[in-house]
């Protein structure tokens, strides 16, 4: 989808600040989460790719953070959207100390297939969260494409016995996905597959509706270029989606929530909970689940937590360079899609 004309680079840089704030526990080999938050006339937008992303891919991000500050969102559909706790490749010992974070959660997305870990890691961190959230909660997997086809199924078929809500992007390809959804029918493994990376880091993320390679999507606005672009794909798609979270600050947060809110049918808590994963935050009043919920409101970063959060000199350059690198991309892309 073509990206309209940014705002001038200049005045996005005027608009800058960076952030890095620590994490409570390593995720996804991150201890610190760099954020450039972006503020314009229509309130604040977050501009946080990982550090990795290529300028082509980070750009969806950047079209996000200004769809957010320079156009706002459209009308929601309701006033407050189930939340999921998140739970890091942690020990099960730790499990309990993760789960007290997240007020009121009945759903948590366990992490699994960690590099250096065991299945029988796996076993123990997911059987610990049923424990603890009792037989009513519902509890799903996140593998991040960790497994091939038969460790997933091997996994899946383990897992499968703390009774699985679905288990996301276990596999790392659309293709896998749907081999790994056959295999699991024939063994009688029921456990639904979500797409995420086959959605938000594809060209075409609509190949996995065609192929038949999920039961359901999970959708993330910076990725995806905006709530628009987002809501866009949904559609597209045809099949249940899950609003999730980058690891952003509560600025971050309030796009997924925007989403979430505006998705016609919403039938799964949403994993936007994970500012409880940040040892700080850019806003007073943090963007966190309460009862289980995070309502509809507006988010405004606080100056004095900008200027605590800081990031030094040198990261504040290399993000100023990066949203240059994707500035350029969103003007190219305006200028093709004229």
């Amino acid at each position: 989808m073509p990206s309209p004309t940014p705002p001038p680079l200049g005045d996005l840089l005027d608009a800058l600040s960076v952030v890095s704030i620590p994490l409570r526990t390593r995720f996804r080999g991150v201890t610190h989460r760099e954020a450039a938050l972006l503020r314009g006339p229509a309130g604040w937008g977050e501009f946080a790719p990982f550090l990795e992303y290529p300028p082509a891919e980070a750009s969806r991000w950047l079209a996000a953070a200004v769809e957010a500050a320079w156009v706002g969102w459209p009308d929601p559909v309701r006033d407050e959207v189930p939340v999921n706790a998140t739970v890091p490749a942690v020990a099960a010992g730790d499990v309990a100390g993760v789960l007290a974070r997240f007020d009121g959660c009945t759903t948590a997305k366990v992490k699994v297939a960690e590099t250096g870990q065991t299945l029988a890691d796996d076993v123990a961190r997911v059987s610990e969260v049923r424990r603890v959230m009792g037989p009513a909660a519902r509890v799903r997997v996140d593998a991040n494409g960790g497994w091939s086809v038969a460790e997933a199924v091997t996994a899946l078929t383990a897992l499968g016995r703390c009774d699985l809500e679905y288990a996301e992007q276990p596999c790392r390809t659309v293709e896998e996905l749907a081999e790994l959804r056959v295999a699991l029918a024939r063994r009688h493994v029921d456990v639904p597959v979500a797409a995420d990376e086959s959605i938000r880091k594809a060209t075409d993320p609509v190949r996995v509706a065609r192929l038949h390679a999920a039961d359901l999507v999970v959708v993330k606005v910076a990725p995806l270029g905006g709530v628009r672009a987002a809501l866009a794909v949904v559609e597209a798609c045809g099949l249940p989606a899950v609003v999730s979270s980058a690891l952003d600050t509560s600025v971050g947060i309030r796009a997924g929530v925007a989403l979430a809110a505006s998705l016609p049918r919403l039938d799964h808590a949403c994993g936007l909970g994970t500012v409880a994963l940040l040892e700080g935050d850019v806003a007073q009043d943090s963007c966190v689940p309460r009862r289980g919920a995070i309502g509809i409101r507006e988010v405004t970063a606080d100056p004095e937590l900008l200027d605590r959060w800081a990031a030094p000199p040198d990261r504040v350059d290399r993000w100023r360079t990066r949203l240059a690198d994707c500035h350029a991309e969103l003007v190219a892309s305006a200028r093709m899609g004229a």
